[in-house]
């Protein structure tokens, strides 16, 4: 018989007709275990005596060594045609062989449980069948008489004439047991469809089984023990390894590097004081391009939190997979940091300022009327973001603080590129600057722009498309003529304040004619790329005055709301104050300004007319250019003190003046000593001086608020002079001396309407006694004398003898 399993496909041969001209001879493996009849009908029962003692619960029975096994046909249609049962080879190998004494055609032998076989349910035809599927090899058990009549077929084992003596297919080994039998159902004859015995489950047979001795029991079977063997064998290690663990932390694990698996929370809480917390707290070094930086976390209160971290890795893993990939794998464990991270990020802001750089666009520089092109410097911004996130990955990994932190940096492109720039050099700045340009006026004025300041007053811009724009500064451009802009038209005059008597007027603004410098910038840029001689025509237009008769009106300025006037002896003083009323006079200062008088007047040198006069310097009066304006600053502090506006700052002498009222009074000296005060008033104030010799006077107008009234409190805390003697060198200038003390000046607000005081305000003033400077006449120097005992120098003679 050959080994090659038969096709499925339907038999040629006749109907009824089996494949070697006989009958259909096939063993079906029934579901308790047993061989049974491949015919498609079954025989009438045959009556089988039950085993004499009951086997292992739940198994079959088992023959009788060298016996047959009881076999119950599988039962068929009755009207089917049922061949005589293939004779079964009883060999322990469990092999099917044909060929068996017809009488023995009912006996089946076990081989244990194989997949029910698919068998066609067409009665008369014949049927190829798959071969069983290997089993273990075991002793065959027989099945019970009462699922006798549930048998399973087995692949079907044709008859050769050829060769008679082929024991048939090869050994058949025994698997598990069947499914339970199930009762059958009859086929009738005219179903076409083809139908398996074996597709209806039927339960394995119940009740006791018989075990003659030769049969071992399930769960002693090799394939039963080993794996439990295995499986207790690893509870074992898993409870022991479990209970070895106990409070220790999972083994492998690692912190940031630092390995504390299998160590008590102690010992790693330990290790990683010792080995991870000086890496989290200690300065990085912060890379960002080409600038570097440090970070320093502990000033950001940054920490690695011990406990929390060790609570974190420990508590052992239950899960037997978990337990066993420990073993060979490690365990990271991320470290609990804790700090201000909004002072960390703080650093990270700090250092970017140092690498953040503004693109600078390409250019053109000017150097007179040279040009070049300035090249193009691309920016950078560190991105804040990716840098707070590489700083915390960097601490949370506990990475070395010599190595440097990688910080992304952002590039920021330019908008002018470098050949933009060279473009508007040779299209526009070149030919620019090649030769003057002519303004003519519509009223036959005329004027010459020279190439120095046209290029004054070239500047450049980015423009659209990452072009470099050229442009002509208007206000440059007016400083470029000069004078010569005066000449067209006529100049405009502001609005003005005038002073009769007790009145105050505003005198109207006028506007004026002349060049526009705007409009002149307009007109003259596309002149400047034309071929020399240029020239460009500029209409007259009006020229607004810059303080108007609305502003000046608008102010308020309509009475004197304070005056104060100081005298003076001293005639180079005056000169000095006469100066600086004059120029003062007139000042207009707008609601909210501060005015300070070095800010106005500017440096009070000889240039502006100053000469020396007296002056206080380190205690000592002497002389300097521009001395004294105390007075004017004297006068001015007491209209501003009356006027009741704010004292921003005022500095009183060292020693007081007795020409002066004490306590209320204010020196200044250029660049280092001012005099500041504020209009904190809703009008305007307008600042009004006469000089006349030997008399300075100070009125404030504007729109009166209070009025003011001054208590000085008696003096106190009174100092006696001390007395110096100073060599009389022709630099000493002997002084009397004064008492020194301290006074206190209130100034009381009060309203005009009612008379009702408003407030006060007190200014405490601390005066140094003036001390008493003699001159002592210097002595004349003593002469020169030889040392007493010196010897006698010789001489070039020798000393005469008496």
């Amino acid at each position: 018989m050959s080994d090659e399993t038969p096709r499925r496909d339907p038999d040629p041969r006749p109907e009824g007709e089996s494949p070697g001209g006989g009958d259909d001879r096939t063993a079906r493996l029934q579901p308790d275990g047993t061989v049974g009849s491949g015919r498609p009908s079954a025989p009438p029962a045959v009556e089988r005596p039950r085993p004499a003692a009951p086997g292992w619960g739940g198994q079959t029975p088992v023959a009788p060594p060298g016996q047959p096994l009881p076999v119950t046909p599988r039962r068929r249609a009755a009207d089917a045609d049922v061949p005589p049962p293939l004779p079964v080879d009883q060999t322990p190998t469990g092999e099917l062989r044909a060929g068996a004494p017809q009488d023995e055609a009912d006996s089946t032998q076990v081989i244990g449980a194989v997949p029910p076989a698919d068998v066609p349910a067409e009665d008369d035809a014949p049927r190829a069948v798959d071969e069983p599927d290997p089993v273990d090899e075991q002793p065959a058990e027989p099945a019970a008489d009462d699922a006798a009549d549930d048998t399973a077929e087995v692949d079907p084992v044709r008859d050769d004439p050829a060769s008679a003596d082929d024991p048939g297919p090869a050994d058949v080994e025994q698997t598990a047991e069947v499914p339970a039998a199930v009762a059958p159902r009859d086929v009738p004859d005219d179903d076409p469809a083809p139908t398996r015995a074996a597709d209806a489950e039927e339960p394995p047979p119940a009740g006791p089984t018989a075990d003659d001795g030769t049969h071992r029991p399930r769960w002693r079977r090799p394939a039963v023990l080993v794996p439990a063997a295995l499986l207790l064998a690893l509870g074992v290690a898993y409870g022991v390894d479990l209970a070895v663990a106990g409070d220790d932390v999972p083994r492998n694990t690692v912190v940031a590097g630092v390995p504390i698996g299998g160590l008590s929370p102690s010992a790693a809480s330990q290790a990683l004081t010792e080995q991870l917390a000086p890496r989290v707290t200690a300065d990085h070094v912060l890379v960002a391009d080409d600038v570097q930086g440090v970070l320093s976390p502990a000033t950001a209160g940054i920490t690695l939190d011990v406990d929390q971290t060790v609570q974190a890795a420990s508590g052992q893993p239950l899960n037997p997979w978990t337990r066993l990939v420990s073993v060979f794998t490690e365990r990271d464990v991320t470290p609990v940091i804790t700090g201000d991270e909004t002072a960390l990020m703080a650093q990270v802001d700090a250092f970017a300022e140092t690498v953040d750089r503004a693109p600078v666009d390409a250019t053109i520089a000017l150097e007179g009327t040279a040009a070049s092109v300035v090249p193009a410097v691309t920016g950078r911004q560190l991105d804040r973001e990716a840098a707070g996130d590489a700083v915390t990955e960097a601490l949370s990994s506990g990475g070395d603080p010599a190595t440097p932190i990688e910080l992304p940096v952002d590039t920021v492109d330019v908008q002018v590129q470098d050949d933009a720039a060279q473009q508007a050099l040779d299209d526009v700045v070149t030919p620019a600057l090649a030769a003057p340009v002519t303004v003519d006026g519509d009223d036959g004025t005329t004027a010459e722009l020279s190439a120095d300041g046209i290029a004054s007053a070239l500047r450049f811009a980015p423009g659209e498309g990452g072009a470099l724009d050229t442009t002509l500064d208007p206000a440059a451009l007016q400083t470029a003529l000069g004078d010569q802009l005066g000449e067209f038209g006529t100049p405009a005059e502001d609005a003005r304040f005038e002073i009769s008597g007790d009145t105050i007027s505003v005198v109207p603004s006028v506007d004026g004619t002349g060049i526009d410098p705007a409009a002149l910038a307009s007109s003259l840029l596309p002149v400047l790329t034309e071929p020399a001689p240029r020239a460009v025509t500029a209409s007259l237009g009006t020229v607004p005055a810059e303080f108007t008769t609305d502003e000046a009106n608008a102010l308020g300025i309509v009475e004197p709301i304070s005056t104060f006037t100081t005298n003076f002896t001293n005639s180079a003083s005056g000169t000095n104050i006469r100066v600086v009323a004059e120029f003062v006079d007139g000042a207009v200062v707008l609601p909210g300004e501060t005015f300070s008088l070095n800010g106005y007047t500017g440096p009070r040198g000889e240039a502006q007319g100053y000469v020396p006069a007296g002056v206080i310097n380190n205690g000592e009066f002497t002389q300097a250019v521009g001395g004294g304006i105390s007075q004017f600053a004297t006068t001015m502090f007491n209209a501003v003190f009356f006027a009741g506006l704010e004292d921003v700052y005022h500095k009183p002498h060292s020693y007081y003046i007795s020409r002066y009222p004490a306590g209320r009074e204010a020196t200044v000296y250029y660049d280092s000593i001012d005099l500041q005060w504020r209009n904190d008033s809703p009008t305007g104030v307008y600042v009004q001086t006469e000089w006349v010799p030997g008399a300075l006077t100070v009125t404030f107008w504007g729109t009166k608020r209070y009025d003011v009234e001054s208590v000085s409190s008696d003096r106190y805390n009174v100092r006696t002079p001390v007395v110096q003697e100073k060599p009389d060198d022709g630099n000493c200038s002997p002084q009397g001396g004064a008492n020194g003390f301290d006074i206190t000046v209130t100034r009381i607000f009060k309203d005009p309407a009612t008379g009702q005081q408003v407030r006060t305000e007190e200014f405490d003033t601390r005066y140094a006694a003036e001390p008493v400077i003699r001159c002592v006449p210097v002595a004349p120097p003593a002469p020169e004398s030889t040392a007493p005992g010196a010897p006698a120098q010789p001489t070039g003679r020798r000393p005469r003898r008496y």
